[in-house]
């Protein structure tokens, strides 16, 4: 974890264990910088939005005794991964209301091989072939939903978005520049994700809402639901979009039952801020993290750097006791100045 954060998280997670309060309305920290991620770790479902760089970061918040770590919004399953190798919980629930992608899991943490040999399969299929051979993986992938077929898509598609149609088809069009993660390559990943998740893993299919209820003081829930926005275009990434307040009530009752939860929700480029920030009311420990220069922005000639926020819970934050993991120095209060998010 970034010193700094480490620091800035301890003191403030002091403060407020010393005068008493679940937590400080509208609190903030930034990290300056964007943290590394872990080097060698298997990520078999290229994923828009995917948490990979953070995950160590996020990670490294999670109280030390964690049974199990629920993702209502499981994407690219990339915090679950980080947390199975770095051995920060014993459990895990991928969940998403997005079905094929949940199927996809099932079979990658289930049957690697397998899966492996089915997208070996599909991989050689294109060759020589590769733009009309998407377009046949696609339409059987809207037919059929098979998992192979949506990993070859989401391998071989721009930007590795899901993007589906007002029919409810995806629709995506390929990456011509490339073919797709080379099979030897992806049966390492695949066979990477399944030795970390295997036998302790469980999947659901549905609304967040329908999995937040089986959530413990014990667990702790990472959520990264699609910005605010994304669900409402004429492309979207869910069936259903995330109404706002829903998602605060959601938030509200988790407080409530003493469930630690950390969310990814809302983000800016420079000054431009996308999606509505959480309530101050909800009592969370709002981040900025650095996740590196604007690929547009760049692009159009600017220097603008991206953040993405982190809210932590006050019980994230209780249950950590003042400690931060892998703080050696948690035994005096500790201070340290951070510039508060603009």
């Amino acid at each position: 974890m970034d010193e700094a954060f480490r620091r800035g998280v301890l003191s403030y997670t002091w403060g407020m264990i010393e005068s008493g309060r679940s937590s400080e309305s509208g609190a903030s920290l930034t990290v300056p910088t964007p943290p590394k991620g872990i080097a060698g770790i298997p990520h078999p479902i290229p994923y828009q939005g995917s948490k990979r760089q953070l995950a160590r970061l996020i990670v490294d918040l999670f109280p030390l005794e964690t049974d199990r770590l629920i993702e209502p919004f499981a994407g690219s399953a990339a915090v679950s991964i980080a947390a199975a190798r770095l051995r920060r919980a014993r459990r895990f629930l991928l969940s998403d209301i997005h079905a094929p992608l949940i199927e996809l899991w099932r079979r990658i943490v289930r049957s690697p091989q397998d899966m492996a040999a089915r997208y070996r399969e599909i991989w050689r299929g294109q060759l020589g072939k590769e733009r009309t051979f998407y377009d046949t993986v696609r339409t059987r992938f809207n037919k059929y939903h098979r998992p192979e077929d949506f990993l070859y898509l989401l391998a071989r598609c721009v930007k590795a978005a899901i993007r589906y149609n007002s029919n409810g088809e995806f629709n995506n069009s390929p990456d011509n520049r490339r073919k797709g993660a080379h099979p030897d390559t992806m049966e390492r990943h695949i066979r990477g994700a399944s030795e970390l998740l295997s036998r302790r893993t469980t999947f659901h299919i549905g609304d967040y809402r329908e999995v937040l209820p089986r959530a413990r003081a014990s667990d702790v829930v990472y959520m990264d639901p699609p910005y605010q926005g994304v669900c409402r275009t004429h492309n979207h990434r869910y069936v259903r979009p995330v109404s706002f307040d829903a998602f605060v009530d959601a938030l509200s009752e988790l407080n409530a039952r003493g469930v630690p939860f950390i969310v990814s929700y809302d983000g800016r480029t420079g000054s431009k801020r996308f999606g509505r920030p959480l309530p101050s009311t909800l009592g969370l420990l709002h981040t900025e993290v650095a996740a590196g220069r604007s690929t547009q922005a760049t692009l159009l000639g600017r220097s603008h750097d991206t953040y993405e926020s982190l809210y932590l819970s006050p019980m994230l934050l209780e249950r950590n006791g003042g400690k931060v993991p892998g703080d050696a120095s948690c035994k005096s209060k500790e201070t340290w100045l951070f510039p508060e998010a603009v």
